[in-house]
């Protein structure tokens, strides 16, 4: 389980429904419900579509070694016969192995495809060493990362299977709110689980995650623990979200969850495939709802007219982003992308990740009350419009292994990859020789390949797509290696 806020917890695991009166439509398996207005709805055939494609997820993630900080007491190992505090006196820190307990979690899955992808979200597979998928008719596989996209919390996992169920995929835009939907998926361990409820708002922006891009389905369809990564469902059988979170106090449903759009999982899931990473523009600029605006003035004091109650208020325009190529500045309002209404800044943020980088968008925005809109190509983060593909450690050019136990006690040292050989690539173009220790990369200890193989790709798709290398040759001499990864 993750906490999100406070009051925001994702639905990763470690229920009444009250229908109104009347009689129900009865509706075959094989026809979608048809319901005359204001009438009950029959969801029957909606769960029999979905229960098949919804899978259960265990995670394991094993006892590992990790160095850690340790404070150094006064007494030092006086009163600690196991070293905890160091030596007594000598103030500071220190690093110190502890083992980690191992950790198992559950949540749920959609198959997206007969073949074996399935979609989660990014926090019920993250940090994981196996992931099991269990289906609907008690079959288990192995599953793979494919490929995570933090920003929107989903990923897409891979099991090795053919002619698996799967539900058609609708198009979230189209819902409305007050139409009925179910969630399914494994709360509590409670495998093949569905609610019912009705979408009670749309485009909902909660703050959860920091640079999140959060266009929530927000529903009454009780989502608890374990339901992160489900189903939600509306009455044709369709998938129109992928459940996230739940809203409570208590860490249980009380009232309203969260499901992410499949019009973000499309995309997501698109690029995933095509491109190993996600493709994003960003328009470079910081702002919020301009009713949020309006009503912090008020606070202070002061009367605002922006010539509109709805768009996002720019509060800050970076000057290497999208934004500034746009001419946009302080005090502006966005009112349209691409003709699309926007009223607040999740709708803005759902709009931008429909784009890849070379796609033309024009944005409407409202300055010194009179409308304008201009029309750009669209840059990623590196400033280009260029597909980003993300890296793997082969850019490197290299051989490593884990430093030896004689290596550590004659540097000492704790951790570390050694460098077996260089070959042409960024190692080589760098300066890197055989030898060396790589310790850190950009401030993240690397004690594996797996380590370095992480960081490889986490900077080859960020803002500044560079390698910060500190470590020690054999001989104890320290260095420090700055190694691009673009071309």
């Amino acid at each position: 389980m993750k906490n999100l806020s406070k009051y925001l917890v994702g639905a990763a695991c470690v229920t009444a429904l009250a229908f109104s009166t009347g009689a129900f439509i009865k509706v075959y398996a094989a026809e979608a419900p048809v319901v005359a207005p204001g009438q009950p709805v029959d969801l029957t055939y909606a769960a029999a579509k979905a229960l098949p494609a919804v899978v259960h997820i265990k995670y394991v993630q094993n006892s590992k070694t990790k160095t850690v900080e340790v404070q150094e007491g006064p007494f030092g190992g006086f009163f600690d016969p196991f070293g905890f505090f160091g030596n007594p006196g000598n103030g500071g820190s220190r690093r110190q192995q502890v083992q980690t307990p191992k950790r198992e979690a559950t949540g749920s899955g959609v198959i997206i495809s007969s073949d074996g992808y399935i979609v989660t979200n990014n926090h019920v597979v993250e940090g994981a060493d196996e992931l099991t998928v269990t289906l609907n008719d008690n079959r288990e596989f192995s599953a793979r990362i494919v490929g995570t996209d933090k920003q929107t919390d989903l990923a897409l996992l891979k099991v090795n299977a053919t002619n698996l169920p799967t539900m058609s995929i609708g198009d979230s835009d189209n819902l409305k709110v007050g139409e009925w939907v179910i969630a399914v998926g494994n709360p509590y361990n409670l495998n093949s689980t569905v609610t019912a409820g009705i979408v009670s708002a749309k485009s909902r922006g909660l703050g959860a995650t920091r640079n999140g891009i959060e266009s929530f389905i927000q529903t009454d369809a009780a989502i608890n623990q374990g339901n992160s990564g489900g189903a939600l469902v509306n009455t044709q059988g369709e998938l129109v979200g992928i459940n996230a979170m739940l809203y409570s106090q208590t860490g249980a449903y009380s009232g309203y969850g969260f499901a992410i759009p499949t019009t973000i999982m499309n995309k997501v899931v698109d690029d995933i495939k095509k491109y190993g990473s996600v493709q994003r523009v960003m328009l470079g600029i910081q702002g919020g709802d301009v009713l949020n605006f309006i009503n912090a003035q008020k606070e202070e004091g002061k009367n605002t007219d922006l010539g509109t109650n709805e768009g996002v208020y720019v509060s800050e325009v970076s000057e290497e982003g999208n934004g500034a190529a746009l001419g946009l500045m302080k005090g502006d309002v966005i009112t349209k992308f691409d003709g699309q209404k926007v009223t607040r800044m999740s709708e803005l943020q759902q709009a931008l990740n429909s784009k890849r980088p070379g796609d033309k968008a024009t944005v409407t925005y409202i300055r010194n009350k009179k409308e304008l809109a201009k029309t750009i190509t669209l840059k990623n983060a590196q400033g280009t419009t260029k597909v980003i593909e993300q890296a793997d450690i082969d850019v490197l050019g290299g051989q490593y292994r884990p430093v030896s136990d004689t290596l550590k006690k004659q540097l000492n040292i704790s951790y570390g990859l050694e460098v077996l050989k260089v070959n042409s690539g960024a190692l080589k173009s760098a300066g890197i020789n055989r030898g060396f220790i790589i310790q850190n990369v950009n401030d993240n200890m690397v004690k594996s390949i797996d380590d370095l193989q992480n960081l490889v790709r986490k900077a080859s798709t960020s803002k500044d797509p560079v390698l910060y290398i500190q470590g020690i040759y054999p001989t104890g001499k320290k260095a420090y290696f700055a190694v691009p990864l673009a071309d």
